[in-house]
């Protein structure tokens, strides 16, 4: 009978591997249903409806969220949760659960958009220019959701979850500060879920592997010699060479990129001169590139300069490149580890049923949620918020942007169980 005793072990361990669940013991479906149940009670959705709102009401650009930061703080100590701030100036991490290994990240991005919000309801955004176009207000509103659900559960978790409040998403690379500040120090794997309005409430999306493009933003300065037009011999003309320097651009992907490997490079603006009778002595552009994978970034940016700088030599010119690579970091690749996202998956198909959880494309926009993912197994997911009864629907960054709230418990209870259910199995 040992061999029956070893071929039984073997099932189990094979069971196991393949529905963790089994392995930890834990009941996901009713744990999901309880986080939902809790979410959804009127007291509990009408905070996070009061919440977000106010945060929308008063949306903060990018390392400027003193006063988001504030609310955050208040929710957080209200539920008697401990903080870290500042990190990486405006940034908050919060830890709930035994305070010892595994750490286990959620986090949710904090910043608004220089933007003039055309929405007329009753909470549009007060401060002229700004707005939550890309419902970072919903995402620090499920996330503040999430930790009154684990603050709950303290007692029950098997490790620490890190929730990491995030300055910076738009354009300034908020993730690379919080890591360079030690915000996720010693975390095993994170979790974050962004809203879309191309999906309908209810559902989530996702997908293993590459998700989203790496991108980064270049400016030139072709610096020529003015002169006027009628005597073109005079001159070293900048804009002839930044025209053949924007055309040999885009041979770098239909002629040097295999044509199954994404990438993209885009020229935004052109500035010359004023007067159609002279030659200016400089001219500006500027754009960006995306890549699915890191190596593809990388290799673009070199061709980039390299194209420019000889483009400009050979029509007498000089060129000044600039990647911001300082002041608006490039953006690595946003690829979700496969186990992590085998593992949202499975809490998201106990959350909002499992004809509700989509394949999400590949998709060439950006998201510094990249950094995390460079640094730990991390999973990305997006979040459907779009109500089919308010037409049209327009999409992030809009200034017509409308969320529907009802997905606030849904991503509230999401990322709970995510986390729970990650310590259930890492746990000691």
């Amino acid at each position: 009978m040992a061999w029956l005793r070893l071929l039984t072990i073997i099932v189990i361990s094979c069971l196991s591997k393949a529905h963790p669940q089994l392995q930890s013991g834990l009941d996901l479906g009713s744990l999901t249903r309880e986080l939902l149940h809790s979410a959804k009670e009127p007291a509990f959705f009408d905070r996070l409806k009061r919440v977000r709102r106010r945060i929308h009401e008063y949306p903060e650009l990018a390392f400027q969220e003193h006063e988001t930061g504030r609310l955050i703080m208040s929710e957080l100590e209200s539920l008697g949760i401990d903080y870290s701030w500042p990190v990486a100036k405006t940034g908050i991490v919060a830890s709930v659960g035994s305070g010892l290994e595994p750490y286990f990240g959620l986090r949710a991005d904090i910043d608004a958009l220089p933007i003039q919000e055309l929405v007329e309801w009753e909470h549009k955004s007060k401060k002229q220019g700004k707005m939550h176009a890309c419902g970072h207000d919903a995402h620090v509103t499920m996330l503040l959701g999430a930790a009154k659900l684990l603050e709950r559960k303290r007692d029950e978790l098997k490790g620490t979850v890190k929730l990491v409040f995030q300055p910076g998403e738009e354009s300034y690379a908020g993730a690379y500060h919080m890591i360079k500040e030690g915000a996720v120090d010693n975390v095993h794997a994170i979790f974050g879920l962004h809203v879309t309005p191309e999906l309908p409430a209810g559902t989530v999306a996702s997908r293993p592997g590459p998700m989203l493009a790496g991108s980064a933003r270049f400016q030139v300065i072709i610096q020529g010699k003015a002169g006027h037009a009628a005597q073109p011999h005079t001159t070293r003309d900048p804009v002839l060479a930044a025209s053949l320097a924007i055309l040999a651009l885009q041979h770098l992907v239909s002629r040097e990129t295999d044509p199954l490997e994404p990438r993209v490079v885009s020229i935004g603006f052109i500035q010359a001169g004023q007067a159609a009778n002279v030659i200016p002595e400089t001219v500006s552009f500027g754009g960006m590139f995306w890549s699915m994978s890191n190596e593809g970034l990388s290799y673009l940016q070199q061709r980039i300069k390299k194209v420019i700088e000889t483009q400009a030599m050979v029509h007498r010119c000089t060129a000044t490149i600039d990647f911001f690579e300082e002041t608006m970091r490039p953006y690595p690749a946003t690829v979700n580890d496969e186990s992590m996202y085998e593992h949202a998956k499975k809490v998201g198909e106990y959350v909002v049923g499992k004809s509700n959880v989509l394949m999400m494309p590949m998709t060439m926009g950006a998201e510094d949620f990249s950094f995390y993912s460079n640094k730990m197994a991390a999973a990305f997911f997006v979040i459907g918020t779009r109500n089919e009864t308010q037409k049209p629907n327009y999409g992030l960054h809009s200034p017509y942007l409308i969320i529907d709230e009802d997905v606030l418990p849904i991503g509230a209870a999401f990322h709970a169980a995510v986390a729970i259910s990650y310590l259930d199995n890492h746990g000691r």
